[in-house]
């Protein structure tokens, strides 16, 4: 839609167009043949432009004989070096017979196959020079009439050739191994066919006629120099304009849309629109190097000679291409010492060094300031009103060119500085600048049809009108040039803004070419209409061509003002600015436009030489993933600061730090004096929320406000694409997290396998939790789903190793717990105390660098401090380390359910080794148990059958320790209930329910389902289904089912038996204080019924009968030690009596009547009489 026009020229159909379209242009020349001559200009320009950057055949050789890994094998060989420098040497002269080229024989294939790329390289290069100068002769012949303010396109293309012809050139006589590459190639040839390839001749003239590439040109261009110089000088109204500095910029208000409010919606105008965006770049090499071409102009025009002073001021090295730069001084004054009468150009190249080199830098440095500010005016305006990106365009294409052109020049120059002192060139605000420009950039995509509508209505209510009475007033206008004219007015009347609304796709590229057609045929010399003397018209047409760049090609115009792809070849700069901008804090906010950037990169790219297209492709995507990365760790660091500043803030409000608090608040009152004189008072927490002034900082402010910087810019796009693929910056962000906050949390328990350190699981979730505060006020800086990083990190970490395979928290307790605590338990150091429901260190020699307490209790009261009070100081017991902070709850919080079971199954699996070991020991009693099963009722047989039995202190210390991990396993179970009841009570007492109403007559299989699910909730059942997997994973194939259950039969039977001996052991007695017995013979009673329940469900006996068989047995024993005089025998006979009340208490299947009817209640009445009366007694 829009414009219908296509590029046709002189039949020759434009490239990616159709070809059954042409343009008005195409059907006038049917009728009349114009002027050959204007036709080959135009045709001749038309194919310089679709060849569009020749510098790239050039390139890769450049910088593949610049590479010693990438320079052609032959160029290095050592058998082959003879030849290479005899031919060198004779270049361009062909000598076969000479002895060094004999090695060439063997290689001649391979040369010419290898060689061939660089060798038409340069073939192509010199029949670009040939259509160069043919087309450079024609337009002399014309008398071409050039000015950039009227005829802008064949102006500025007539330049760009130019410029484009010099600078190949220069760059072709730096390839160092031309004359080789060449020389080798046709050697090779002539080997191969007789005779030499039939363009070397002018190839190798042309190599040996360019050596000094600027000397030979300033002899080619002396015919040139009227239509050169007539160009230049059409410059002095356009580059003294723009080579301005800031002052004067800052003066005249440059880019600014509220200076004058009053005229905020006038259009932005300009009798040189197109000029106004002109590369600052691009015209300084124009004036350099045109001037050195025609330098004869120098010494005959003022103007010619300011404007070529002003480009020496303002630059000490141009651009050839890329990264290869070329130093104007030094090239101009050699150039110029040999030409007679050019002391004063000499003196004048001289003196602009000097004031390049003192004051170029600081003046840029000042465009730079100036233009940070003002771009971010700019933007900020845009943002809140983007409906002024119609009339004020022209502003932010002008902003985009100037921001352009000090970037580059600064990195340019950054890479080649020729002065001692380098501030000027080290801009750490530089990724400010690059920022704003990408937002302007954004800004223009975005309300891409906000500009449409407008510059459509404008082509067609004023463009149209003003063009239509410009050709009706022209005095003469042939029949071609009025009907170019006409379809122009024609085109844009049509236009309405029904087309932007109905997304209708225009293109004025037809309309622009004829234009482009129009000003070769007006400007030559004998055109019927001079575009000379109709000045207005060629001015109001580019503003017109302005006009339809607004509504079709405004992502070419962006790429034409702002592309920064340069970057790609001064990598090595790129990151340094980057790390630059990460460094200040100021800055960093702004680190988003160096992945931006990357997207330039492949903009530089050409369809001529695809080879690239991946090598520069992968650069920028691996920049891109680099910048990103370490945007997302500069952001984790911070953050992991700010966690760290936070949970020591969170530890000073742990229980353990206020007992000093209190000890000075007691003491005060009771006036005594507490601690040593001089010392310090230890500042309470939230002294650091105390302000005296808005100036103080402190780091944690700091922390936060360079935090909030940085995720400003990682949470500037939610993505980018680059070269195809999409990154999301935010993820990278979330990825470190969840390293960063699993590595956190393992380090936090600051184990130490050494010394078997761990921190307390209440001091680790304290952190834990202050960890996570902090992660989630991150989502008020960026929008990322924290909790996404929370359920992966805190669920692996209730796994035994994580998604790398490291040691999570969950086997670093379950470690420590069995190893550490559980093992000192079975030591005699630690004592389960049911009062507590916590594990508590005895006073022994050696003193534990852990108190067990700290580590494992649930009820978080103050029965620890109570019970130790009741005990005594005779006992030992140190009152200074009491623990009121629930750990085994902390632990359930931390390792979540999957955890839990974990460390039940680690506890099952010791159970069942003890288990294994206990069978064996009543293997190898088997004999002697079988008839004590049967004579419990006979008590000499049994006192002669008992002494029979070994190992039953082993019996009752494995037993005991297995009574020792079910205690804290059911520590551990209540605390997850307790856990579990908080988080989700509907769900735990729906499982309670179930498990309490199942059916006695249930089968067993489905009960164990239940007890399964039960038991992950950490309720408490009847038969541990944990236990049962673990100890029937003991079936042994040697033995039969039978032969296991009468082991199982007689292990209750041992252990029955062995009871009595408990009453001889000093620690057996009972302490009503703990409710249990140091030496911890009170987890018997747990440890009979679990083994018991487990084992006869997995031999499907009945629990209840061998429990009651067990009671019998036992209550047997224990009423023979009651006929006992010897004192040391009985001396805890009242403590080892509780045990059977205990074990009855603790089984759901025995009841009080069975042990009444077993073992007399009054012995139970009076031993609890007599264990309280001792008891109080030794308190006293």
């Amino acid at each position: 839609m829009g414009c219908k026009h296509r590029p046709h020229l002189c039949g020759v159909t434009g490239s990616n167009m159709p070809d059954d379209e042409e343009s008005h242009v195409g059907r006038a020349e049917t009728k009349r043949n114009r002027p050959r001559v204007s036709a080959e200009t135009v045709h001749a320009r038309r194919w310089s432009l679709s060849f569009v950057s020749p510098h790239l055949l050039l390139f890769s050789p450049l910088q593949a004989c610049g590479d010693p890994k990438a320079k052609p094998s032959y160029l290095v060989d050592k058998n082959l070096e003879s030849a290479v420098k005899f031919i060198v040497r004779k270049f361009p002269a062909v000598e076969t017979r000479n002895n060094n080229l004999a090695t060439l024989q063997k290689e001649k294939s391979e040369i010419l196959k290898n060689l061939a790329l660089y060798y038409f390289t340069f073939v192509d290069v010199m029949e670009f020079k040939d259509h160069v100068c043919e087309l450079l002769n024609t337009i002399d012949a014309c008398q071409v009439f050039f000015d950039i303010t009227v005829n802008f396109d064949l102006t500025k293309n007539y330049l760009d050739l130019v410029v484009t012809y010099t600078t190949l050139m220069i760059i072709l006589s730096r390839i160092e191994e031309r004359k080789a590459i060449i020389g080798l190639y046709n050697y090779a040839h002539e080997m191969t066919h007789g005779s030499s390839d039939r363009e070397y001749p002018r190839l190798g003239q042309m190599i040996v006629d360019y050596e000094n590439p600027l000397k030979k040109m300033m002899e080619e261009f002396v015919p040139h120099g009227k239509s050169l110089s007539d160009a230049l000088i059409s410059l002095q109204m356009v580059y003294p304009r723009r080579n301005l500095s800031a002052d004067q910029w800052r003066n005249a208000q440059l880019l600014s849309l509220i200076s004058a409010p009053s005229t905020m919606l006038n259009p932005a105008q300009s009798d040189t629109m197109p000029c106004e965006y002109l590369s600052l770049d691009a015209m300084e090499k124009w004036i350099v190097f045109g001037f050195i071409l025609c330098h004869a102009a120098l010494n005959s025009d003022a103007a010619a000679l300011s404007l070529w002073k002003l480009a020496l001021q303002s630059s000490t090295c141009l651009c050839l291409f890329r990264d290869e730069v070329f130093h104007i001084h030094k090239a101009a004054e050699d150039l110029f010492v040999n030409i007679r009468g050019y002391n004063k150009r000499i003196n004048d190249i001289r003196e602009c060094k000097e004031q390049a080199l003192s004051h170029a830098g600081s003046m840029h440095r000042e465009r730079r300031k100036f233009l940070r500010s003002a771009l971010k005016e700019l933007a900020t305006v845009l943002a809140d009103q983007p409906g002024l990106l119609g009339p004020k365009a022209l502003f932010v294409f002008m902003a985009l060119s100037f921001a352009r052109d000090e970037i580059i020049w600064l990195l340019r120059h950054a890479d080649n500085i020729q002065k001692k002192s380098t501030d000027d060139f080290i801009d750490k605000h530089i990724a400010e600048l690059i920022f704003y420009m990408e937002e302007l950039r954004a800004h223009v995509r975005k309300y891409g049809p906000v500009m449409q509508r407008y510059y459509v209505q404008y082509l067609s209510g004023f463009d149209a009108v003003v063009l239509n009475e410009m050709v009706q007033n022209l005095s003469v206008c042939p029949e071609d040039e009025s009907i170019i004219m006409s379809s122009f007015v024609n085109t844009m009347t049509s236009l309405s803004v029904k087309q932007v609304e109905d997304g209708d796709v225009f293109d004025f590229r037809g309309m622009r070419l004829d234009w482009f057609r129009l000003q070769a045929y007006t400007s030559v010399s004998k055109a019927s209409l001079g575009i000379a003397d109709h000045k207005e018209l060629g001015k109001m047409m580019n503003t017109i061509i302005f006009h339809t760049k607004m509504v079709d090609s405004l992502v070419e115009m962006l790429v034409e003002t702002s592309d920064l792809s340069i970057f790609c070849f001064y990598s090595r700069a790129f990151e340094k600015m980057f790390q630059q901008c990460l460094e200040l804090p100021s800055q960093s906010r702004h680190s988003i436009c160096f992945p931006l950037l990357c997207a330039h990169f492949m903009s530089c790219t050409h369809e001529l030489c695809p080879e690239e297209r991946h090598h520069i492709g992968d650069r920028s995507l691996s920049l891109c993933n680099m910048f990103l990365d370490e945007m997302a760790k500069q952001a984790r660091n911070l953050i992991t600061d700010i966690c760290t500043e936070q949970c020591t803030l969170s530890d000073q409000l742990l229980p353990k730090h206020c007992a000093k608090t209190i000890s000075q608040a007691v003491n005060k009152k009771s006036k005594k004096a507490t601690g040593k004189k001089g010392e310090p008072e230890r500042e309470k927490p939230g002294v650091e929320s105390m302000r005296k002034n808005r100036l103080m900082v402190t780091n944690l402010d700091k922390l936060h406000t360079a935090l909030s910087e940085l995720c400003f810019s990682i949470n500037y796009v939610p993505n980018l694409a680059v070269w195809e693929h999409t990154f999301t910056p935010r993820e990278y962000l979330t990825s470190h997290l969840e390293i960063r906050f699993t590595k956190s949390i393992v380090g936090m328990t600051m184990y130490n396998q050494a010394t078997q350190e761990i921190a307390k699981p209440s001091e680790l979730l304290t952190s834990v939790r202050a960890y996570m505060t902090v992660l989630q006020s991150i989502e008020n800086y960026v929008t990322i789903d924290i909790t996404r990083v929370f359920n992966n990190v805190l669920l692996q970490q209730t796994q035994h190793l994580d998604s790398h395979g490291e040691p999570t928290i969950t086997s670093l307790y379950t470690n420590w717990y069995l190893e550490t605590l559980l093992r000192q338990v079975s030591n005699g150091h630690i004592a389960y105390f049911p009062a507590m429901k916590a594990f508590v260190n005895l006073p022994t020699e050696n003193e534990l660098t852990f108190n067990a307490e700290e580590y494992s209790d649930i009820s978080g009261t103050l029965s620890l401090a109570l019970c130790r009070l009741s005990m005594g100081a005779a006992r030992g017991f140190n009152d200074a380390k009491m623990c009121f902070c629930p750990e085994m709850r902390s632990l359930s919080e931390l390792l979540g359910p999957y955890g839990m079971k974990f460390l039940s199954e680690s506890l099952m699996w010791h159970i069942s080794s003890q288990v294994a070991e206990l069978k064996k020991l009543v293997v190898e009693n088997m004999e002697v148990l079988t008839q004590m099963r049967t004579s419990f009722d006979k008590p000499d047989h049994m006192a002669a059958l008992f002494k029979k039995l070994t190992s039953v202190d082993s019996v009752l210390k494995r037993m005991t320790i297995i009574g020792v991990i079910l205690s804290f396993r059911s520590l551990a179970q209540e605390a997850l209930r307790d856990v579990l009841s908080c988080h989700i009570p509907f769900l735990v007492s729906s499982v309670e329910d179930f498990k309490d109403h199942i059916p006695r007559e249930t089968d067993m299989k489905v009960a164990m389902n239940v007890y399964e699910l039960s038991s992950a909730a950490g309720l408490p059942c009847e038969i541990d289904p944990a236990l049962v997997v673990a100890l029937s994973s003991q079936k042994s194939e040697n033995i039969s089912p039978e032969e296991e259950y009468k082991i199982a039969c007689l292990l209750m039977v041992f252990v029955a038996v062995s009871l009595p001996t408990l009453a001889s052991n000093v620690m057996s007695q009972y302490s009503p204080a703990i409710e249990g017995h140091c030496n911890n013979i009170h987890c018997l009673a747990k440890a009979i019924n679990q083994i018991a329940a487990a084992l006869f469900t997995i031999h499907k006996g009945s629990i209840e009968d061998r429990l009651k068989e067990f009671l019998a047995l036992a209550s047997s024993s224990l009423l023979k030690i009651g006929q006992e005089t010897d004192k040391m025998t009985t001396r805890n006979r009242e403590s080892v009596y509780l045990l059977l009340d205990m074990i009855v208490q603790e089984s759901p299947f025995l009841t009080m009547d069975l042990l009444e009817s077993c073992f007399p209640y009054v012995l139970l009445r009076n031993a609890y009489h007599a264990v309280y009366k001792q008891s109080l007694s030794a308190s006293a």
